[in-house]
Protein backbone atom coordinates (compact mmCIF):
# COMPACT_ATOMS: atom_id res chain seq x y z
CA UNK A 1 0.00 0.00 0.00
CA UNK A 2 1.35 3.41 -0.66
CA UNK A 3 1.66 6.42 1.43
CA UNK A 4 -1.35 7.89 0.16
CA UNK A 5 -4.14 9.05 2.55
CA UNK A 6 -7.36 9.55 1.36
CA UNK A 7 -10.13 10.41 4.34
CA UNK A 8 -13.27 8.89 4.04
CA UNK A 9 -15.10 12.33 4.32
CA UNK A 10 -13.62 13.46 1.24
CA UNK A 11 -15.55 10.61 -0.52
CA UNK A 12 -18.72 10.17 2.49
CA UNK A 13 -20.41 7.19 2.76
CA UNK A 14 -21.96 6.28 -1.07
CA UNK A 15 -18.69 7.25 -2.43
CA UNK A 16 -17.12 4.72 -0.02
CA UNK A 17 -19.94 2.24 -0.97
CA UNK A 18 -19.07 2.76 -5.01
CA UNK A 19 -15.78 2.19 -4.65
CA UNK A 20 -16.16 -1.06 -2.52
CA UNK A 21 -18.71 -2.22 -5.29
CA UNK A 22 -16.03 -1.37 -8.12
CA UNK A 23 -13.64 -4.64 -6.84
CA UNK A 24 -17.23 -7.06 -6.35
CA UNK A 25 -17.10 -10.05 -8.88
CA UNK A 26 -20.45 -12.13 -8.86
CA UNK A 27 -19.73 -15.95 -9.03
CA UNK A 28 -22.80 -17.39 -7.97
CA UNK A 29 -26.02 -18.35 -10.08
CA UNK A 30 -28.15 -17.97 -6.47
CA UNK A 31 -27.15 -14.30 -6.34
CA UNK A 32 -29.59 -12.26 -8.50
CA UNK A 33 -29.05 -8.76 -7.08
CA UNK A 34 -25.93 -8.14 -5.37
CA UNK A 35 -24.83 -4.43 -4.05
CA UNK A 36 -26.70 -1.44 -5.16
CA UNK A 37 -30.16 -1.69 -4.34
CA UNK A 38 -32.00 -1.61 -0.80
CA UNK A 39 -31.45 -5.54 -0.18
CA UNK A 40 -30.06 -8.09 -2.31
CA UNK A 41 -31.82 -11.17 -3.57
CA UNK A 42 -30.87 -15.02 -4.13
CA UNK A 43 -33.12 -17.58 -5.10
CA UNK A 44 -31.83 -20.37 -2.97
CA UNK A 45 -31.31 -23.91 -4.70
CA UNK A 46 -32.31 -26.11 -1.54
CA UNK A 47 -31.90 -25.33 2.23
CA UNK A 48 -30.37 -22.03 3.01
CA UNK A 49 -28.12 -21.93 6.29
CA UNK A 50 -27.17 -18.64 7.46
CA UNK A 51 -24.54 -18.00 10.07
CA UNK A 52 -22.78 -14.24 11.39
CA UNK A 53 -19.62 -13.34 13.37
CA UNK A 54 -18.35 -10.39 14.67
CA UNK A 55 -15.05 -9.29 14.79
CA UNK A 56 -13.91 -6.10 17.23
CA UNK A 57 -10.79 -4.26 17.29
CA UNK A 58 -9.05 -4.88 20.59
CA UNK A 59 -11.16 -8.10 21.36
CA UNK A 60 -10.55 -10.10 18.60
CA UNK A 61 -7.48 -8.64 16.37
CA UNK A 62 -4.83 -6.78 17.15
CA UNK A 63 -4.20 -4.42 14.03
CA UNK A 64 -0.50 -3.52 15.74
CA UNK A 65 0.38 -7.02 13.85
CA UNK A 66 -2.45 -7.65 12.20
CA UNK A 67 -2.19 -6.59 8.66
CA UNK A 68 -5.48 -5.18 7.47
CA UNK A 69 -5.41 -7.05 4.35
CA UNK A 70 -5.13 -10.16 5.92
CA UNK A 71 -8.23 -9.72 8.66
CA UNK A 72 -10.34 -8.90 5.37
CA UNK A 73 -9.83 -12.43 4.63
CA UNK A 74 -9.63 -13.72 7.94
CA UNK A 75 -13.36 -12.10 8.80
CA UNK A 76 -14.81 -13.99 5.83
CA UNK A 77 -13.14 -17.31 6.45
CA UNK A 78 -14.21 -17.48 10.01
CA UNK A 79 -17.59 -17.33 8.58
CA UNK A 80 -17.35 -19.37 5.41
CA UNK A 81 -15.79 -22.13 8.57
CA UNK A 82 -19.53 -21.83 10.30
CA UNK A 83 -21.24 -22.89 6.76
CA UNK A 84 -18.37 -25.66 6.13
CA UNK A 85 -19.38 -27.01 9.66
CA UNK A 86 -23.31 -26.96 8.58
CA UNK A 87 -22.10 -29.74 5.87
CA UNK A 88 -22.89 -26.52 3.03
CA UNK A 89 -21.47 -23.97 0.42
CA UNK A 90 -21.14 -21.16 0.99
CA UNK A 91 -22.48 -18.53 -1.14
CA UNK A 92 -22.99 -15.09 -0.54
CA UNK A 93 -22.09 -12.71 2.20
CA UNK A 94 -22.85 -9.62 3.67
CA UNK A 95 -19.99 -6.84 5.52
CA UNK A 96 -21.15 -4.53 7.77
CA UNK A 97 -17.92 -2.46 9.24
CA UNK A 98 -18.14 0.39 11.85
CA UNK A 99 -14.60 2.30 11.21
CA UNK A 100 -13.25 6.00 13.55
CA UNK A 101 -11.51 8.71 11.67
CA UNK A 102 -8.28 6.77 12.04
CA UNK A 103 -8.62 4.95 8.76
CA UNK A 104 -8.15 6.37 5.42
CA UNK A 105 -9.67 5.29 2.10
CA UNK A 106 -6.20 3.32 1.47
CA UNK A 107 -6.58 1.23 4.06
CA UNK A 108 -10.27 0.24 3.91
CA UNK A 109 -9.52 -0.74 0.44
CA UNK A 110 -6.23 -2.88 1.86
CA UNK A 111 -9.19 -4.11 3.85
CA UNK A 112 -11.29 -5.08 1.07
CA UNK A 113 -8.58 -6.75 -1.00
CA UNK A 114 -8.95 -9.13 1.99
CA UNK A 115 -12.19 -9.93 1.82
CA UNK A 116 -12.55 -9.98 -2.28
CA UNK A 117 -9.68 -12.59 -2.08
CA UNK A 118 -11.86 -14.82 0.08
CA UNK A 119 -14.62 -14.56 -1.80
CA UNK A 120 -12.41 -15.59 -4.60
CA UNK A 121 -11.04 -18.19 -2.71
CA UNK A 122 -14.29 -19.83 -1.60
CA UNK A 123 -16.35 -19.23 -4.35
CA UNK A 124 -18.54 -16.49 -2.42
CA UNK A 125 -20.31 -13.34 -3.68
CA UNK A 126 -20.22 -10.27 -1.77
CA UNK A 127 -24.10 -9.01 -2.04
CA UNK A 128 -24.21 -6.08 0.69
CA UNK A 129 -23.58 -4.32 3.69
CA UNK A 130 -23.38 -1.00 5.54
CA UNK A 131 -20.75 1.64 6.61
CA UNK A 132 -21.29 3.21 10.05
CA UNK A 133 -18.69 5.60 11.78
CA UNK A 134 -17.27 4.17 15.35
CA UNK A 135 -16.46 6.01 18.35
CA UNK A 136 -13.44 3.54 18.74
CA UNK A 137 -11.66 1.18 16.92
CA UNK A 138 -12.80 -1.03 13.75
CA UNK A 139 -15.63 -3.53 14.17
CA UNK A 140 -16.63 -6.00 11.12
CA UNK A 141 -19.68 -8.08 11.42
CA UNK A 142 -20.11 -10.65 8.62
CA UNK A 143 -23.27 -12.78 7.93
CA UNK A 144 -22.46 -15.49 5.87
CA UNK A 145 -25.29 -17.48 3.78
CA UNK A 146 -25.12 -21.10 2.47
CA UNK A 147 -27.18 -23.84 0.38
CA UNK A 148 -27.12 -27.56 1.30
CA UNK A 149 -29.23 -30.65 0.31
CA UNK A 150 -31.87 -31.41 3.43
CA UNK A 151 -30.26 -34.87 3.99
CA UNK A 152 -26.82 -33.93 3.59
CA UNK A 153 -26.63 -30.98 6.88
CA UNK A 154 -25.03 -31.68 9.60
CA UNK A 155 -25.68 -30.53 13.44
CA UNK A 156 -24.08 -30.58 16.19
CA UNK A 157 -26.86 -33.22 17.73
CA UNK A 158 -26.64 -36.56 15.93
CA UNK A 159 -23.74 -38.28 17.26
CA UNK A 160 -24.46 -41.76 18.13
CA UNK A 161 -22.63 -44.13 20.69
CA UNK A 162 -19.98 -45.85 18.48
CA UNK A 163 -19.30 -42.91 16.38
CA UNK A 164 -15.80 -41.81 15.48
CA UNK A 165 -14.55 -38.43 16.41
CA UNK A 166 -12.23 -36.92 13.74
CA UNK A 167 -10.42 -34.04 13.56
CA UNK A 168 -8.99 -32.19 10.53
CA UNK A 169 -5.67 -30.43 9.94
CA UNK A 170 -3.51 -29.69 13.32
CA UNK A 171 -4.90 -27.87 16.02
CA UNK A 172 -2.86 -25.30 18.49
CA UNK A 173 -1.12 -23.40 16.31
CA UNK A 174 -3.15 -20.41 15.87
CA UNK A 175 -2.81 -20.01 19.68
CA UNK A 176 0.40 -20.60 19.92
CA UNK A 177 1.25 -18.11 16.78
CA UNK A 178 -0.77 -15.40 18.79
CA UNK A 179 1.83 -16.33 21.19
CA UNK A 180 4.44 -15.47 19.21
CA UNK A 181 2.93 -12.39 18.31
CA UNK A 182 2.28 -10.75 21.26
CA UNK A 183 5.70 -11.21 22.65
CA UNK A 184 6.96 -9.58 19.42
CA UNK A 185 4.65 -6.88 20.03
CA UNK A 186 6.19 -6.18 23.39
CA UNK A 187 9.57 -6.18 22.45
CA UNK A 188 8.86 -3.67 19.62
CA UNK A 189 7.31 -1.52 22.23
CA UNK A 190 10.13 -2.00 24.94
CA UNK A 191 12.91 -1.22 21.90
CA UNK A 192 11.09 0.19 18.40
CA UNK A 193 14.43 -0.53 16.81
CA UNK A 194 14.10 -4.53 17.16
CA UNK A 195 12.61 -6.56 14.02
CA UNK A 196 10.13 -8.79 14.33
CA UNK A 197 11.81 -12.23 14.40
CA UNK A 198 8.80 -14.06 12.28
CA UNK A 199 11.01 -15.72 10.25
CA UNK A 200 11.21 -19.53 11.97
CA UNK A 201 7.40 -19.21 13.33
CA UNK A 202 5.88 -18.61 9.98
CA UNK A 203 3.13 -21.79 10.07
CA UNK A 204 2.00 -20.87 13.47
CA UNK A 205 1.93 -16.86 12.79
CA UNK A 206 -0.33 -17.43 9.60
CA UNK A 207 -2.40 -20.10 11.25
CA UNK A 208 -3.29 -17.35 13.56
CA UNK A 209 -3.25 -14.30 10.59
CA UNK A 210 -4.52 -15.63 7.74
CA UNK A 211 -6.68 -19.03 8.92
CA UNK A 212 -8.61 -21.12 5.89
CA UNK A 213 -11.70 -23.01 6.51
CA UNK A 214 -11.95 -26.35 5.39
CA UNK A 215 -14.26 -26.42 2.64
CA UNK A 216 -11.67 -28.71 0.75
CA UNK A 217 -12.98 -31.16 3.57
CA UNK A 218 -16.37 -30.53 2.84
CA UNK A 219 -15.98 -31.22 -1.18
CA UNK A 220 -13.88 -34.45 -0.32
CA UNK A 221 -16.54 -35.69 2.07
CA UNK A 222 -18.98 -35.34 -0.53
CA UNK A 223 -17.23 -37.05 -3.44
CA UNK A 224 -17.43 -40.04 -0.72
CA UNK A 225 -20.86 -39.54 -0.12
CA UNK A 226 -19.85 -39.55 3.59
CA UNK A 227 -22.50 -37.14 5.59
CA UNK A 228 -21.22 -36.45 9.22
CA UNK A 229 -23.33 -37.69 11.74
CA UNK A 230 -22.39 -34.52 14.32
CA UNK A 231 -19.90 -31.35 13.07
CA UNK A 232 -18.54 -28.16 14.48
CA UNK A 233 -15.78 -25.98 13.58
CA UNK A 234 -12.70 -25.35 16.04
CA UNK A 235 -13.01 -22.22 17.04
CA UNK A 236 -13.00 -22.21 21.07
CA UNK A 237 -10.37 -24.93 21.66
CA UNK A 238 -10.86 -28.42 21.12
CA UNK A 239 -12.24 -29.28 24.54
CA UNK A 240 -14.99 -26.91 24.14
CA UNK A 241 -16.12 -28.19 20.89
CA UNK A 242 -15.98 -31.77 22.23
CA UNK A 243 -18.33 -30.72 24.95
CA UNK A 244 -20.91 -28.92 22.59
CA UNK A 245 -21.51 -32.56 20.23
CA UNK A 246 -21.59 -33.82 24.10
CA UNK A 247 -24.21 -31.47 24.80
CA UNK A 248 -26.10 -31.55 21.67
CA UNK A 249 -25.96 -34.86 21.02
CA UNK A 250 -26.60 -36.42 24.17
CA UNK A 251 -23.69 -38.55 24.29
CA UNK A 252 -20.21 -38.57 26.28
CA UNK A 253 -17.11 -39.02 24.06
CA UNK A 254 -13.42 -40.42 24.60
CA UNK A 255 -10.18 -38.92 23.11
CA UNK A 256 -6.58 -39.87 22.95
CA UNK A 257 -3.76 -37.59 24.00
CA UNK A 258 -1.46 -39.82 21.06
CA UNK A 259 -4.06 -39.15 18.10
CA UNK A 260 -4.33 -35.74 18.93
CA UNK A 261 -2.55 -33.74 15.30
CA UNK A 262 -0.22 -31.58 16.06
CA UNK A 263 2.31 -29.37 14.21
CA UNK A 264 6.04 -30.10 15.15
CA UNK A 265 6.66 -26.29 15.33
CA UNK A 266 3.71 -25.72 17.14
CA UNK A 267 4.82 -28.40 19.76
CA UNK A 268 8.23 -26.78 19.96
CA UNK A 269 7.15 -23.48 20.38
CA UNK A 270 4.85 -24.33 22.96
CA UNK A 271 7.66 -25.97 24.67
CA UNK A 272 9.93 -22.68 24.11
CA UNK A 273 7.38 -20.67 25.74
CA UNK A 274 6.67 -23.14 29.14
CA UNK A 275 3.56 -24.28 27.52
CA UNK A 276 1.62 -27.42 27.32
CA UNK A 277 0.96 -28.50 23.85
CA UNK A 278 -1.73 -30.61 25.11
CA UNK A 279 -3.36 -27.73 26.64
CA UNK A 280 -2.79 -25.44 23.63
CA UNK A 281 -4.72 -27.85 21.68
CA UNK A 282 -7.62 -28.30 23.97
CA UNK A 283 -8.01 -24.96 24.91
CA UNK A 284 -6.15 -22.73 22.27
CA UNK A 285 -9.18 -21.65 19.60
CA UNK A 286 -9.13 -20.09 16.48
CA UNK A 287 -7.91 -22.92 14.45
CA UNK A 288 -10.61 -23.11 12.39
CA UNK A 289 -10.44 -26.87 11.50
CA UNK A 290 -13.71 -29.38 11.82
CA UNK A 291 -14.53 -31.42 14.09
CA UNK A 292 -17.00 -34.13 13.51
CA UNK A 293 -18.30 -37.80 14.09
CA UNK A 294 -18.79 -40.80 11.27
CA UNK A 295 -20.33 -44.06 11.77
CA UNK A 296 -17.86 -47.07 12.10
CA UNK A 297 -19.32 -48.33 8.37
CA UNK A 298 -17.88 -45.04 6.70
CA UNK A 299 -14.40 -45.86 8.00
CA UNK A 300 -12.80 -47.42 5.70
CA UNK A 301 -13.31 -44.41 2.96
CA UNK A 302 -11.25 -41.97 4.81
CA UNK A 303 -8.66 -44.30 6.81
CA UNK A 304 -5.97 -43.03 4.60
CA UNK A 305 -7.15 -39.68 4.23
CA UNK A 306 -3.60 -37.76 5.41
CA UNK A 307 -5.50 -34.85 6.45
CA UNK A 308 -8.76 -36.45 8.52
CA UNK A 309 -7.18 -37.46 12.33
CA UNK A 310 -9.45 -39.93 14.14
CA UNK A 311 -8.85 -39.01 17.91
CA UNK A 312 -11.78 -40.95 19.76
CA UNK A 313 -15.10 -42.31 19.60
CA UNK A 314 -18.91 -41.68 21.20
CA UNK A 315 -19.69 -43.35 24.32
CA UNK A 316 -23.00 -44.42 26.23
CA UNK A 317 -25.62 -41.49 26.31
CA UNK A 318 -24.82 -38.94 29.49
CA UNK A 319 -21.70 -40.14 30.11
CA UNK A 320 -19.08 -37.17 30.90
CA UNK A 321 -16.16 -36.83 27.98
CA UNK A 322 -12.95 -37.41 28.71
CA UNK A 323 -8.71 -37.71 27.41
CA UNK A 324 -6.87 -40.45 28.00
CA UNK A 325 -3.52 -39.33 28.47
CA UNK A 326 -0.45 -41.22 26.98
CA UNK A 327 0.40 -42.99 30.68
CA UNK A 328 -3.69 -43.91 30.08
CA UNK A 329 -5.10 -41.61 33.06
CA UNK A 330 -8.09 -40.54 32.82
CA UNK A 331 -9.00 -36.41 32.59
CA UNK A 332 -12.26 -35.55 32.17
CA UNK A 333 -12.54 -32.29 29.32
CA UNK A 334 -13.56 -28.96 30.42
CA UNK A 335 -14.07 -26.08 28.51
CA UNK A 336 -11.59 -23.64 29.07
CA UNK A 337 -11.18 -21.93 25.87
CA UNK A 338 -11.94 -18.36 24.19
CA UNK A 339 -14.73 -16.74 26.03
CA UNK A 340 -16.40 -14.10 23.80
CA UNK A 341 -17.60 -12.12 27.02
CA UNK A 342 -14.75 -11.44 28.77
CA UNK A 343 -13.25 -8.20 28.86
CA UNK A 344 -9.20 -9.88 29.45
CA UNK A 345 -9.46 -12.27 26.02
CA UNK A 346 -7.69 -11.04 23.46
Amino acid sequence: MSNKRTELNQLGEFGLIKKIAESVVIRQKSTTKGIGDDAASIKPEGEVVISSDMLMEGIHFDLSYMPIHHLGYKAVAVNVSDIAAMNATPTQIIVNIGLSNRFSLEAIEALYEGINAACEQYKVDLVGGDTSSSASGLAISITAVGMASKTKLAYRSGAKKGDILCATGDLGAAYVGLQVLEREKQVFASNPNMQPDLEKYQYIVQKQLKPEARMDVIHELADLNIVPTSMIDISDGLASEILHLQEHSGIGFRIYEDKLPIDKMTYDTAVEFNLDPITCILNGGEDYELLFTIPQDDYEKVKHHPDIHFIGYALDNKEDSHLVTKNQNMVTLKAQGFNHLSKSDM
